[in-house]
């Protein structure tokens, strides 16, 4: 707990700030000294006034405003001022889309996200490619409710329908193909280490095909309401989320034989997840009220690492940036972070 006393010069003093990062929209919670006198505070992050949600002498819970970015959280009381501390907040690359999962990145850096409509919603885009100057472009049209996205070794992308069932393949030209059908809503896409391609259905089933386009079944889960999400551990898991209509929901991991374990219950909503280059897990959910991205240190840690409201999917840039994606937008947070390479 912060010490009650403040600094020599009588200015606020600030000595913690979580989560480490967040979205406009989200919130930074300030733990520090002298933060509220007898005047009501005021707190910049950049040059933007924040709003508090929550003040007292040594607590305050800002909301990042629309505007600000990555800068300096100030907090002024009376006629003085605490010293910077510096935040990591999420600048939006490109609005106007309909994400409901993960975004691509190719080993370049280029990012891939859907534009993926209602259900049998026939869209003018399906996928937008996002160059390294974030300029936003349509890549493919064919694909009615693209859902999830997933690169291969060879650097061809898969995707998804939740419409019609099939996994599409798309060449770096743009070329769209079907690669697999009958996948009923199919929605989260994920290989292995052996280029087996892994489906969920969100009705309760997950496919798994082999490069030969042989089709097992590998698992079955609870149905959700809305999508599986999947991602490849280093521990050789699947890792699996799927909201379903519980506040506490769990993330699962399923061995290489199918076997389904519980790794964490207790988010609300988790959709969108990945792992970083030290193998820790990043879930787009709710962790004890507060919504943003959960980081797991190990399977009994979880911590809100990014705060931020209606975020469906992650992913890490080769620029050590995280991206997320909310129903309409894409942010990215200058976090340092390496991504997991693809397995």
């Amino acid at each position: 707990m912060a010490s009650s006393k403040k600094d020599a010069n009588g200015r606020p003093t600030i000595s913690n700030v979580t989560p480490e990062a967040a979205i406009p929209g989200g919130e930074f919670q300030i733990h520090g000294a002298g933060l509220a006198r007898s005047e009501r505070p005021r707190v910049t992050i950049g040059d933007v006034a924040a709003p508090i949600v929550i003040g007292s002498d040594s607590y305050l819970i800002v909301r990042v405003p629309e505007g600000a970015s990555a800068g300096e959280l100030v907090i002024e009381a009376g006629n003085q001022s605490s010293r910077a501390w510096t935040c990591d907040v999420g600048v939006q690359i490109a609005d106007n889309l309909y994400a409901v999962a993960n975004p691509a990145v190719d080993s370049f850096g280029n990012i891939f996200v859907t534009f993926s409509g209602s259900r049998g919603q026939k869209t003018p885009v399906s996928v937008y490619k996002i160059d390294l100057n974030y300029n936003p472009k349509p890549f493919v049209s064919d694909v009615m409710n693209a859902t999830g996205l997933a690169f291969d070794k060879e650097g061809v992308l898969y995707v998804s329908s939740r419409y019609d069932g099939i996994v599409y393949q798309v060449t770096p030209n743009a070329s769209v193909s079907p690669y697999v059908e009958g996948m009923g809503v199919a929605t989260g896409i994920a290989f292995d280490p052996d280029e087996n391609l892994y489906v969920g259905d969100r009705g309760g089933t997950i496919f798994k095909i082999s490069r030969t386009r042989q089709i097992y079944v590998f698992a079955t889960l609870e149905p959700s309401i809305a999508a599986y999400h999947f991602a490849f551990g280093p521990d050789g898991y699947l890792y699996v989320t799927g909201p379903t209509t519980s506040s506490f929901d769990s993330v699962y991991r399923i061995g290489a034989s199918g076997e389904v374990e519980t790794y964490y219950r207790g988010l609300g909503r988790p959709q969108g997840l990945g792992f970083d280059s030290e193998g820790r897990l990043y879930v787009a959910a709710s962790l004890g009220g507060r919504r943003g991205v959960v980081r797991f240190a190990n399977q009994q840690s979880p911590e809100l690492f990014l705060s931020g409201p209606g975020i469906v999917g992650l992913a890490f840039t080769p620029s050590r940036a995280l991206l997320v994606t909310t129903n309409n937008s894409l942010y990215r947070a200058d976090v340092g972070i390496a991504g997991r390479p693809l397995p």
